[in-house]
């Protein structure tokens, strides 16, 4: 009993201290980003938007220090050796637990550039995050459903036009993107629901991963396959906090992007095909490495 109290006054004093780096970094991003967007000058945007992954990079680290400061969690961690903080970078991963995204930032921390995500594009009018992530120059893209297309052609491409648009920044600032190809986490239920073949991974959704290559396969040097495993099993974030995460295994294993899908079309079924398979393989070779 006194364990268990014990533990849940460590998640709140961990969750505090997490709060509090959070408003630290905002107090110094917001007012940058607002002068970001008030000087529409390149060059000017360009300074402030390095001094702005600075920040978040420091809220990363914090992180991860106050983490490894409460936490005596075993790391088992192979792969990152040959990574380079200079490169760019697509980056998926297995999805479990939020605790992943820890996990994520603390092992690739100061190996590569800092994460970003691709978002829709409507996510940019979230009040204040919206505008954080727009200072943080995170990718804001935009889908068109079939239907839409179906009633106005002229949209075919366009959505692959607008990402690669707003990611002409990256040819010249290095970063990584970063995507969960089950598109939500592991649970039992959603695996039977789904049927899946793998034993501890949900089915890969191909097209938010096709769609990020083929609109910027060009732009990335490599693919970062992470594989994360709790050995005493998945935790939630608030067990996470409590310090009941011991051990954590992370696989990293670098890949080179099939050249054969990049500035592919999306809707040409032998891509589709070629790029399921390629996707699927990678995912079998995942499940096997989990078990």
């Amino acid at each position: 009993m006194l364990k268990r109290i014990a533990s849940q006054i460590v998640g709140c004093i961990v969750f505090l201290v997490l709060v509090l780096n959070t408003l630290f970094c905002a107090i110094q991003l917001f007012p940058l980003a607002l002068i970001k967007f008030i000087i529409p000058i390149p060059w000017w945007r360009s300074i402030t938007g390095k001094v702005l992954i600075r920040v978040a990079n420091n809220w990363v680290f914090l992180n991860s220090y106050f983490i490894l400061f409460f936490f005596p969690v075993e790391w088992k961690i192979t792969g990152v050796e040959k990574l380079k903080k200079n490169d760019w970078y697509l980056v998926i991963s297995n999805h479990q637990s939020w605790v992943d995204i820890f996990i994520l930032q603390k092992v690739l921390y100061g190996r590569i550039p800092y994460i970003k995500f691709f978002l829709k594009k409507e996510l940019i009018w979230v009040p204040v995050i919206g505008l954080a992530w727009w200072a943080l120059d995170f990718p804001f893209m935009k889908r068109f459903t079939k239907e839409e297309i179906k009633k106005n052609p002229e949209l075919k491409g366009k959505d692959i036009e607008i990402t690669r648009k707003a990611c002409e920044k990256f040819k010249t600032d290095y970063v990584a993107v970063m995507t969960f190809p089950e598109g939500t986490r592991f649970t039992n239920e959603k695996h039977d629901r789904q049927n899946s073949p793998y034993k501890h991974l949900l089915k890969p959704k191909a097209g938010g991963l096709s769609f990020t290559i083929s609109a910027m396969g060009d732009k990335f040097h490599r693919l970062l396959n992470v594989t994360i495993v709790y050995p005493d099993g998945v935790k939630s974030m608030w067990e996470f906090l409590c310090g009941k995460v011991r051990k954590v295994n992370v696989f990293v294993e670098i890949l080179p992007i099939p050249e054969k899908f990049v500035n592919a079309d999306l809707d040409d079924k032998q891509f589709q095909g070629e790029f399921n398979d390629w996707l699927n393989a990678m995912w079998l070779n995942k499940d096997k490495l989990i078990n």
